[in-house]
């Protein structure tokens, strides 16, 4: 079977013409309320800004580096060569002007001092910086737009004064990471494994419908610690002492760390700097290397360092750092070397780190706000000379104010009706709206935990789902088993086979994850429980057919009502198919969770919800997950889910595609299949949704509501323009002439717009403004 995509570059009739709509109004329902925004007005002056292209030869990779480069040239070409000017310069390829140069293209040569060039005492390093006019900076179209008398987002001339903004900034005192600036002087600590965070602040030119403003909000990013490399394995390795050699397993998980940064020696007496490009198998005292042009003489390094710089070595039995290219790689003994400060850690981190990261930069919103407050007063912009004198920007010192509202909170609708305080409900003597029945279930534990203590914390389970209001089978349909973490594809196997052969179907297989910790865990990158769960879910859901659920040992264990009730919520919502093995497998690959109800909104079911009870709606949720950075070759995952029933919309349908390196459209919305025996066949994950939805409720949908996540501003265009199409094509693959309403919506969470209350009485017991509390004016675009 041959797969065809269906080209979107050329969208059909129905959505040639896509343009955000215009708003209709602003919201009226909820108590009025006022709140302060993190964000802080700013004026401009009414000046011509000029982009210039800037190629630094030969190349230069460090943003750093590049700074410095261009900082050098103003420094001694400002004044002969530049008109005065003082640029802004973006440390890749971009300069903006307040004001033409007197020139549209010239050359310079900048010499830099050596440590900057990572060159040897003796040796200095001369660029060619070539400045050639781009274009002229409309910044009156962004004064157009955020009076809103146009509708095209002037991306160029935000980017400029945002460059401007992060221009200003001393080029010692910060490490920037895009919109972000972080600096040890502002707060530091350790996160464990050779790693420390960083506080910092982002800062971005957002235009809104109270003007252009800045928003500023406090951050923290990990960073490695700038110590001895010996010093971050031992830290990395969680080793009191390195006092014997690395292991195979444990060389390789600190090469895959260390490989990419930069590092720095000082044993000859100066400063050097070096990118780690690899690392030697052989210890430093096994590693030879031929001493000049006759290769019959060789010296360990070991030896070598002994003799040429009398530095007996502490660590022998360590390998070497490699450094250059693999032709003419550099070994470097590991003690000789140094992080160097303030290289951000691009990978994930592990539980551990990210619940230590939470705890040190967990701020009150009070405390959050005073010190976004004293970033702002001690940026300086009023007395800043490129800011206020060059550009003409004037920022104010305080935060907007801005009108919000606080929605009464939804009905929820168990077997009684609930009504939340403060954003919040329980369980508490509540049962289900819509109980499932489970007949046939299994448990197997992958942990630690004493086989008696799982057989109870699953006799707690059975009987919290059954109070709760599921029929639930109170014995499981084989014996419940222990197996090891190295053996979870057979394991999983193993039971399927086993229910199999008793002409039984599993319908749920409660799963023990293995420990977070203990000696198989060590070396292991699944020794997080998130990779456990990805590990297991991809073969029960992909490859057996079988309906999960995982449990962490450590809360399992404690046998406590609460989590047990947490888990029979997450139970109740799976889909219990019984169903050949065969049909299970195919049915299960799509993700279909469509079991009991836990609760549904009361409005729901009165059929009172604006723009979705009044007739048949299908609301889709859509994202694309890219690998981590430094993945080079990884495939991103596309997931589209969508509900699959209505009124109520409790229950929904999940399905994952795979597609090229980082790319965020997503691929398989609408497809054609070439099949030999059927010929053309339409697919697509919308057109099976959207069978699926009225194959569940009876009715096809007449409205669609596509929630879109993940989509940055810059690709807003595209990715509305080529999914729409999608969309629409899948329909039309379905019924001739069937064009549903589709509302697009674009989700973003990350944002960093905060609100904060003006009193204690628009607050509530943590500090936060009140649940329900709505902006839809002011501080938004």
């Amino acid at each position: 079977m041959v797969q065809r995509k269906i080209p979107l570059s050329a969208p059909p009739s129905s959505s040639v013409a896509l343009r955000p709509p215009a708003r209709p109004g602003f919201g009226k329902i909820g108590i009025p309320s006022v709140v302060r925004a993190n964000h802080f007005l700013v004026q401009l002056a009414d000046r011509d800004l000029h982009h210039y292209d800037v190629c630094v030869t030969p190349e230069v990779a460090s943003k750093k580096v590049c700074r410095e480069i261009v900082a050098k040239l103003v420094e001694v070409y400002r004044q002969s060569h530049l008109g005065n000017r003082i640029p802004a310069y973006d440390g890749k390829k971009s300069l903006y002007t307040a004001g033409a140069l007197p020139f549209t293209s010239k050359e310079f040569v900048i010499e830099l001092p050596t440590e900057s060039a990572g060159s040897s005492r003796s040796e200095k390093r001369k660029f060619k910086v070539t400045v050639k006019l781009a274009a002229k900076v409309d910044v009156h179209q962004l004064q157009e737009y955020v009076c809103g008398r146009v509708s095209e987002s002037p991306q160029e001339a935000i980017q400029s004064l945002d460059v401007v903004l992060r221009a200003a900034k001393p080029l010692n005192e910060y490490v920037i990471i895009g919109r972000s600036f972080f600096s040890p002087s502002l707060g530091h600590g350790p996160l464990g494994e050779g790693l420390e965070y960083w506080r910092g602040y982002y800062q971005s030119i957002r235009p809104t419908q109270m003007g252009l403003s800045l928003n500023i909000d406090a951050s923290a990013r990990p960073f490695y610690e700038p110590v001895m490399l010996t010093e971050f394995i031992a830290k990395y390795l969680n080793l009191r002492e390195l006092s014997k050699p690395l292991s195979d397993a444990a060389r390789v998980k600190v090469k895959k760390a260390l490989k990419g940064i930069t590092i720095e020696t000082n044993h000859r007496g100066y400063r050097k700097c070096f990118k780690v490009t690899g690392m030697s198998t052989e210890p430093s005292n096994q590693l030879m290397f031929p001493l000049g042009d006759d290769h019959n003489l060789q010296m360990s390094v070991s030896q070598f360092f002994r003799e040429k710089y009398q530095m007996p070595l502490r660590y022998p039995f360590l390998p070497c750092i490699q450094t250059g290219q693999s032709k003419r790689p550099m070994y470097l003994p590991m003690e000789v070397c140094k992080i160097v400060s303030g290289q951000k850690y691009l990978k994930k981190l592990n539980e551990r780190q990210v619940l230590e990261l939470l705890r040190a930069t967990c701020q009150r919103p009070g405390e959050r706000e005073d010190n976004i407050k004293k970033m702002i007063k001690d940026n300086r912009y009023p007395q800043n000379p490129m800011v206020r004198r060059e550009f003409g920007m004037e920022v104010s010192e305080a935060c907007a104010t801005v009108n919000a509202r606080v929605l009464p909170p939804p009905m929820l609708t168990y077997q009684d009706t609930v009504a939340p305080g403060m954003g919040q409900w329980n369980m508490i003597n509540k049962k289900m709206y819509e109980g499932a029945a489970v007949s046939c279930w299994a448990c197997i534990n992958f942990s630690s935990m004493d086989q008696g203590l799982v057989n109870q914390f699953c006799r707690d389970l059975v009987a919290m789902c059954i109070s709760k209001g599921m029929k639930f089978n109170e014995k499981p349909c084989i014996p419940i088993r222990s197996a090891h973490p190295a053996q979870i594809e057979k394991a999983l196997s193993d039971i399927h086979s086993q229910v199999g052969k008793q002409r039984q179907s599993l319908q749920l297989l409660i799963i023990m994850l293995p420990d977070a910790s203990g000696s198989y865990a060590l070396f292991h990158a699944n020794s997080d429980f998130f990779v456990y769960a990805a590990k297991i879910k991809k073969v029960c859901d992909t490859e057996l057919g079988i309906v999960s659920q995982c449990c962490q040992p450590k809360k399992a264990s404690k046998l406590s009502p609460q989590y047990l009730e947490n888990v029979a919520l997450k139970i109740n919502v799976k889909h219990f198919r019984i169903c050949s093995a065969i049909k299970m497998v195919a049915y299960w690959h799509s993700h279909l969770k469509a079991g009991g109800r836990n609760t549904v909104l009361s409005d729901a079911l009165r059929r009172n919800i604006p723009l979705l009870t009044d007739r048949p709606t299908i609301i889709f949720g859509a994202d694309v997950t890219h690998a981590a950075p430094g993945e080079d070759t990884s495939a991103s995952i596309a997931a589209v889910v969508a509900s699959m029933d209505w009124p109520e919309v409790t229950k929904y349908k999940g399905l994952v595609s795979a597609q090229g390196h980082r790319e965020e459209i997503i691929q398989d919305l609408y497809k054609i299949v070439d099949d030999p025996k059927k010929g053309r066949v339409h697919g697509g994950m919308i057109r099976e949704l959207l069978i699926g939805f009225r194959r569940s409720t009876g009715q096809r949908p007449e409205r669609i509501i596509f929630f879109r996540d993940g989509v940055s501003e810059g690709q807003f265009s595209q990715v509305l323009l080529e999914e729409m199409d999608a969309i629409r094509r899948a329909c039309a693959s379905l019924e001739s002439g069937y064009l549903p309403r589709v509302t697009f919506v674009v989700v973003q969470k990350r944002h960093h717009t905060r609100l904060f209350p003006v009193n204690r009485d628009s607050a509530d017991n943590s500090g936060n403004i009140l649940p329900g509390s709505i902006l839809s004016s002011s501080a938004c675009i």
